[in-house]
């Protein structure tokens, strides 16, 4: 499947172009399904599951975050993900959200991945978008940063931006090197076709390709993070609302999430194990066809297709 066919340019409020694409329902009509990627993702990416839902009824959208893959840059360096402040990314979802639930036809669900599940999840705490149900997947509620202490590597971050080096990678960029590829494929995932397949579209489509995140965006991390620890932030969350994560992740924190999925009324949480990596949706089939059919089965329980609301509601 190529987004590229399904692809055109939205303007945020503040006119800044946001490229994103709406893909139709391939059978049924089961509702409509917002896809938000993580950092340094890009829609095709996740083409072969954004196809998974199109062929289970759903109306599917999605769009490349502001700063990365197809929606332009912040930094000098167009291979750094830099940002100065997650709160530009709030703004461009609350308002994404409001033209998308006023255009399609429900259920409204969203699902969203590490960065953007992040995102979903203050968003909704904080009242600026609303849905029927949402999946969070190894959302991003904490940093693994390789064991350090979330108060030590905010601090880091914060001094390094004081010393001018906001837009400075946090690392050079090694994805040439066998070495680094090999390490990014046990982060990411354990499909070597999968992980084939996003070193080809970087190959073929550089102007998608984002590379190590900058200190500012680090520093703008730990401090929206630092908001999910405010008591009643996420207790309010009123979204049903499924959460699959890994104890395996080396990116985010597996800690972090199973502390916010206590907080939150109505969630529910699914752990992998140790053998599975960050990307859930992109590992190996047999991991992959199982997170899918618990988000299927949970948006089937809780965003139930409008027929058969409607029949639901003739029979009370």
């Amino acid at each position: 499947m190529v987004i590229d066919d399904f692809s055109d340019t939205w303007h945020a409020p503040d006119g800044w172009p946001l490229r994103r694409a709406t893909v139709p329902a391939s059978r049924g009509k089961r509702g409509s399904l917002l896809f938000l990627a993580g950092r340094g993702d890009h829609m095709e990416k996740y083409a072969e599951t954004i196809h998974h839902w199109a062929g289970r009824g759903w109306r599917v959208d999605s769009f490349d975050w502001r700063g990365q893959g197809g929606s332009g840059r912040f930094a000098r360096d167009a291979t750094v993900g830099h940002v100065e402040d997650f709160g530009c990314w709030l703004g461009d979802l609350h308002a994404y959200c409001t033209e998308w639930r006023a255009s399609r036809s429900g259920p409204h669900v969203i699902v969203a991945h590490s960065m953007g599940g992040h995102l979903a999840l203050r968003a909704l705490a904080e009242r600026r978008i609303d849905a029927d149900a949402a999946v969070l997947v190894a959302p991003m509620l904490g940093i693994a940063a390789g064991g350090m202490p979330r108060p030590l590597a905010a601090a880091i971050s914060h001094f390094a931006c004081s010393l001018g080096h906001a837009e400075r990678s946090l690392w050079r960029s090694r994805r040439t090197t066998p070495q680094f590829m090999t390490a990014m494929r046990t982060m990411l995932t354990h499909s070597p076709e999968r992980f084939e397949q996003e070193a080809r579209l970087r190959r073929e489509r550089p102007e998608l390709v984002l590379d190590a995140p900058s200190w500012g965006w680090m520093r703008a991390a730990y401090r929206s993070i630092a908001l999910l620890d405010r008591v009643g932030y996420l207790e309010g969350v009123t979204t049903p609302m499924l959460i699959l994560a890994t104890k395996g992740d080396r990116l985010v924190s597996a800690p972090a999430i199973a502390r916010a999925a206590r907080r939150l009324p109505h969630a529910r949480v699914h752990f992998y194990g140790r053998d599975v990596a960050h990307e859930i949706l992109r590992e190996v089939d047999s991991v992959r066809d199982d997170a899918l059919a618990r988000i299927d089965a949970f948006l089937s329980d809780h965003a139930p297709a409008l027929r058969q609301t409607e029949r639901a509601r003739q029979k009370g």
